[in-house]
């Protein structure tokens, strides 16, 4: 039976490289990796060509994390149900969880319970405390950004002697995109 790793990061700037070592390390032939994807999206990418991939009675489907595969428990059970269906066996690294018996798939059906209840109180307790700040007066989400008028006064004049956007964010201690939005101010 060949095993197939499938590994996921929920934004782009996340690194899935711990996924991709223990996938190769538990002996999986193929890694299929979705970058910047939720895992409550029904679809995604990589997933989709993985499960296209997948050689009935012939592999079977490795995560590092069961969270990996899918985040909503309906969705997870109904995407596992499917592998099963076809043949397909699945084996969870972290939560030593496999569908090889009975037993795997009852304790898969109870992890995944239990990891829909901690994003359900997770979810709960952020809105709480967005409620909380706002009683206070408090805005949820990014702080405001002032724009300090000397530095946009400073990179225009280091524009003017020839350096380029991403000089002068180095010499004023800002992003190559916050220069360009700098040069591009009217008259301040």
């Amino acid at each position: 039976m060949a095993s197939i790793g499938y590994a996921r990061v929920s934004t782009v700037d996340q690194n899935a490289q711990l996924q991709m070592d223990a996938l190769k390390q538990a002996g999986c032939e193929r890694v299929f990796v979705d970058h910047g994807v939720s895992g409550t999206r029904a679809s995604r990418p990589e997933l989709d060509r993985m499960l296209d991939h997948l050689r009935p009675g012939q592999d079977e489907v490795v995560v590092w994390k069961l969270d990996r595969l899918g985040r909503n428990t309906r969705n997870l059970l109904a995407l596992i149900d499917d592998l099963e269906s076809r043949g397909i066996h699945f084996r969870s690294l972290t939560e030593g969880i496999a569908t090889t018996g009975p037993m795997g798939t009852a304790m898969l059906t109870v992890m995944s319970a239990f990891a829909q209840l901690e994003r359900d109180q997770l979810a709960e307790r952020t809105k709480a405390g967005m409620a909380v700040a706002a009683e206070h007066g408090r805005k949820a989400g990014r702080r405001e950004v002032t724009i300090e008028h000397r530095q946009v006064k400073r990179a225009r004049e280091l524009r003017d002697q020839g350096l380029r956007p991403a000089d002068i964010g180095k010499v004023i201690g800002a992003s190559r995109a916050t220069v360009y939005r700098y040069l591009s101010l009217g008259g301040e």
